[in-house]
């Protein structure tokens, strides 16, 4: 159950504001979307431990780092800068190119389409720590295995599962937008994409298939491991643990930890308290690169309408 008492309360009347034909209950998962889901997850994972095996046994080649940070930073801005940012909270807008790529850097994280996402996203927000929030980490139980099964519902679990809202409801505004709809058809070219870049300037750095082998192991599957469960933790741990300066009604937490490494998106009690702005970091210390990057294509003409969020002396300051 959530530990706020107003979060308990406004948690019981709930799920009686949503409209019955909105809703989609099921408890089955089709074999193919568990498979999808598993190779996904999987996958990366045997990427890390290969990774693991050859730095032990041969050493990490500088320019495999730097294929690695490069593919991290382009796939991670791709999600909070325009997964999240910008077309789920429509925190500010793009010129054409920018926001194409913006979508399709988001859709080489391998977190699913970009319309898909911000549906899964607006439902989180708008049933917070609820039990209609798709990856709540409340709600499963009291005691030490409450909070071990609220955290891997919400960090994996809740991806085997159905949804339990139509996701049409939630995308209306985006249904419009081409450009979008084009991303999210081609998303399997985006994925397959988001592993040749690396693949191919692995081999073209060192001229060799090993090279170019390395290249899809860390800039590929490790990369996509670290954006997929930097991402996840905060769907988990920043429900879980943390300081939660503004009152919000819900279990958001900052996390200073994930705040770096989510590129601002650790911040989480911030956004929750301003979910419409663009700016997650609210103190000169809490690092948000995100907003760092909306900032340099504001000043460059690239982006325009940023919303800020009106800071109020947070409630635990």
């Amino acid at each position: 159950m959530p530990n706020s008492p107003q979060l308990a309360q406004s948690c019981q009347t709930d799920v009686t504001n949503v409209h019955p034909e909105n809703l989609r209950l099921g408890n089955k998962t089709s074999p193919s979307h568990l498979a999808v889901t598993t190779i996904i997850v999987v996958v990366p994972f045997l990427g890390v431990l290969f990774a693991a095996y050859s730095t032990w046994g041969w050493g990490v080649r500088v320019a495999d780092v730097i294929i690695l940070i490069a593919m991290y930073l382009g796939t991670g801005l791709g999600i909070t800068v325009g997964y999240h940012r910008m077309f789920t909270h429509r925190a500010f807008d793009a010129v054409r190119p920018i926001k194409l790529a913006l979508a399709i850097l988001g859709s080489m994280a391998v977190q699913g389409p970009v319309l898909d996402w911000v549906a899964t996203h607006r439902q989180h927000h708008h049933h917070s720590d609820c039990e209609l929030d798709p990856h709540s980490t409340h709600h499963h139980g009291g005691g030490i295995y409450g909070i071990l099964a609220g955290w891997w519902h919400a960090h994996i679990g809740w991806m085997v599962r159905p949804h339990t809202l139509a996701p049409e409801r939630y995308i209306k505004d985006l249904r419009r937008d081409r450009d979008l709809q084009m991303v999210t058809r081609s998303f399997g070219v985006w994925v397959a994409l988001g592993l040749v870049i690396p693949t191919v300037a692995g081999g073209l750095v060192s001229g060799t298939w090993t090279g170019a082998f390395l290249g899809f192991v860390w800039g590929g599957l490790v990369r996509v491991f670290l954006v997929h469960h930097i991402t996840f933790s905060i769907n988990s741990v920043c429900h879980l643990w943390g300081t939660s300066p503004y009152d919000g009604g819900d279990e958001s937490r900052n996390n200073a930890i994930f705040g770096l490494l989510g590129l601002g998106e650790g911040w989480h009690n911030n956004h929750h308290a301003f979910p419409h702005a663009a700016q997650f970091g609210h103190r000169w210390w809490q690092i948000d690169i995100g907003y760092m990057f909306i900032v340099v294509l504001r000043r460059l003409g690239l982006v325009y309408n940023v919303r800020l969020p009106a800071i109020r002396q947070p409630a635990n300051a």
